[in-house]
């Protein structure tokens, strides 16, 4: 259960102030919602957080970069607001300790699921806009995602990481991607995890489903590839 302590922690982290009721909201997952007599959730919140991100981005982009046609635009704010990029956004701030699951989630690790990760964010930045207001929540989404805007490299491994990594082992002369994935947890709250192999490289990662487990260990061993570069 996250207490006063913990938004005002998480508060400093991101930066703003937020109501704490609207804070509170934002870390509510719908499966602890649920838990607890159908109170009130995150996810209209995390709509319009949603809207506010790609809008916040779409305009970043647009006006920093005038020399990029509109595919060049839509792939590399496709890369900062994807599913992988917002996870990876909420470990570097610690967030999945803040967030309210319910027991079933708690016990198949929610608190690092991408996905939950994800929606929290967004959730985030629509509980800002409606606190403090549209500059605010601008703000915040620069601060989280400047340093994924200022890395175009990263932009093809958000979207498509399993491709990005066979093709930078590829270009470094290394044995091709090998995954391995396995299962635990009952069929309505299963968890998935994925180990991928590249010579004497082993990463895991973890998802709701096999793909986005390959996805998410496939993005850390690019990170890790591409060090070595």
């Amino acid at each position: 259960m996250t207490d006063v302590a913990d938004l005002s922690a998480l508060s400093e982290k991101l930066g703003v102030v937020i109501d704490p009721e609207l804070l509170s909201l934002a870390l509510t997952h719908r499966s602890y919602a649920y838990e607890h007599g159908q109170i009130p959730h995150n996810e209209r919140l995390e709509f319009l957080g949603d809207s506010v991100l790609g809008q916040a981005v779409t305009v970043r982009l647009y006006t920093q970069h005038p020399d990029l046609d509109e595919g060049s635009l839509a792939k590399r704010r496709a890369g900062v607001v994807s599913t992988l990029a917002l996870a990876e956004v909420a470990r570097t701030i610690g967030l999945g300790e803040f967030i309210k699951l319910g027991r079933g989630e708690q016990l198949t690790g929610g608190d690092d699921k991408d996905s939950i990760l994800a929606d929290t964010v967004e959730a985030l930045i629509g509980a800002t806009y409606l606190s403090v207001g549209p500059e605010a929540a601008t703000a915040l989404v620069m601060r989280l995602i400047e340093p994924l805007l200022d890395d175009p490299d990263r932009y093809g491994a958000a979207i498509d990481p399993k491709t990005s990594l066979q093709e930078l082992a590829a270009a470094q002369g290394a044995p091709a991607p090998v995954y391995e994935v396995t299962s635990a947890g009952p069929d309505h709250a299963r968890t998935f995890r994925a180990v991928v192999v590249v010579g004497d490289l082993r990463t895991e990662g973890t998802g709701t489903s096999k793909k986005h487990a390959e996805m998410a260990a496939a993005l850390t061993a690019w990170h890790q590839l591409s060090g070595r570069a």
